[in-house]
């Protein structure tokens, strides 16, 4: 027997599509979204589909922007020659919330993983290849710590070295099998400022 009717399980199954939404946690936000005033509603509809229409790619280091060039990499005032590469957007934000870190980034938007049938060519590596044909002194690799993560940085710097460009992996700290996303801004410091050579 359904407990609700058929639009609020419409709603709450939509909900619990979502990552880290559980089935109570739909129901909570189901039912706060049907408490909410309709302009409320509406003005939140409305920007997940504005948003959806015109986020996109920075045609740079590939993290989600609605401009062309991100802000990031519009900035004059960063270190161009440095670049960091990171699995996701959200890796990116992570790092930016330190307020340290002056260079630029490259999002992967995944990690070499053959269990899942991710390869080199399913992510972002031809890209940051083509990036490196520019002024560049140094690649700070910084993907996660998952066998995964490790994967992808031995491959990138393999590919690197024989440009002669400096290739850096950051430094531990970061737990093994941590997500960046999920650790505190003075372990992501310590990390990136403890980082060696490959």
């Amino acid at each position: 027997m359904e407990l609700y009717s058929g639009h609020i399980n419409k709603l709450i199954e939509e909900l619990a599509g979502l990552p880290g939404i559980g089935n109570k946690s739909a129901q909570r936000l189901a039912f706060h979204l049907i408490n909410m005033p309709k302009d409320r509603v509406d003005r939140l509809a409305t920007t997940m589909m504005e948003a959806k229409a015109n986020v996109r790619y920075c045609k740079e280091c590939f993290t989600l922007t609605d401009q062309e060039v991100c802000p990031v990499c519009a900035n004059l005032g960063r270190d161009h020659k440095t670049i960091m590469v990171v699995e996701n957007a959200r890796d990116l934000a992570a790092y930016e919330k330190t307020g340290k870190y002056t260079g630029v980034y490259h999002v992967l938007h995944g990690a070499i993983s053959p269990m899942l049938g991710v390869g080199p060519h399913d992510i972002k590596l031809k890209e940051l290849m083509q990036r490196l044909q520019e002024e560049v002194s140094e690649v700070i690799i910084a993907t996660n710590s998952s066998l995964e993560g490790e994967t992808t940085a031995m491959y990138i710097s393999k590919l690197i070295k024989p440009t002669g460009i400096k290739v850096t992996r950051i430094a531990s700290g970061v737990p093994v099998g941590g997500d960046l996303e999920y650790i505190d801004e003075v372990t992501l410091l310590r990390a990136l400022e403890g980082r060696t050579e490959l």
